[in-house]
């Protein structure tokens, strides 16, 4: 080894965090009953821009699956940028945006250039085994504008992996990484908090998503 990529490499393949081709074979069967392949927002995110939380402006949709949140963005007045690592996701999602204004990438989110009002992230960061999160930090640090709105939705540690970060290495992500709330703030700590809270579970009729094993933040950035 002789980079940082280098080790960094290494780091996945002890993680054995899924990759892009993964992801391609797990969106190809659009019949799975996966929770989240529902053309619905996040309850979260729709209750956010309802309160007036998340004014209209450039967004970035992290892991954008499908593409539920950004289309529900885009029809409130933001001006949508969406990555993900799986191309097939990417296809289903410029299906159901038929007539929206997205724009929609096949790549990875960390090397994402732009300022942004709203980076949007639900259900990517739980899959980052514990060293990507240095990326994803800096992503943040470099793409979310001074003022600007950072949102999750995550596993809680009840229902993801929930073991020292060094575990993981040795077990595995699984399904994915699970945090307690603590652990959340402690990643973040370089944002300020506006909320943080377990998402509402919705009915199966409802027009929103929600599932009661995954926690919602927001944070903003200071303006310095």
């Amino acid at each position: 080894m002789r980079t940082i990529d280098d080790v960094m490499t290494l780091l996945d393949g002890l993680s054995a965090s899924p990759e892009g081709d993964w992801w391609d074979r797990f969106y190809a069967d659009r019949s799975h009953e996966v929770p989240f392949f529902v053309a619905k927002p996040d309850e979260n995110l729709v209750s956010l821009v309802e309160r007036g939380l998340l004014p209209p402006g450039r967004a970035l949709d992290v892991g954008c699956g499908p593409g539920r949140n950004a289309l529900f963005l885009a029809r409130n007045g933001f001006q949508v940028d969406a990555v993900d690592l799986s191309a097939t996701a990417i296809r289903w999602a410029v299906e159901r945006a038929e007539g929206l204004d997205i724009r929609f990438r096949h790549g990875d989110a960390f090397e994402t250039e732009g300022s942004y009002d709203l980076i949007y992230d639900s259900g990517c960061f739980h899959h980052l085994p514990p060293h990507r999160r240095v990326g994803y930090l800096a992503l943040l640090d470099r793409a979310l504008a001074p003022g600007g709105h950072f949102g999750l939705t995550c596993f809680t540690d009840e229902e993801g992996t929930s073991v020292p970060d060094a575990e993981l290495y040795r077990t595995g992500l699984a399904g994915g990484v699970g945090y307690t709330p603590d652990e959340l703030r402690w990643i973040f700590q370089d944002l300020t908090e506006v909320e943080l809270r377990r998402m509402t579970e919705e009915p199966p009729d409802s027009p929103r998503f929600g599932k009661s094993f995954l926690w919602t933040a927001l944070f903003t950035r200071r303006v310095q």
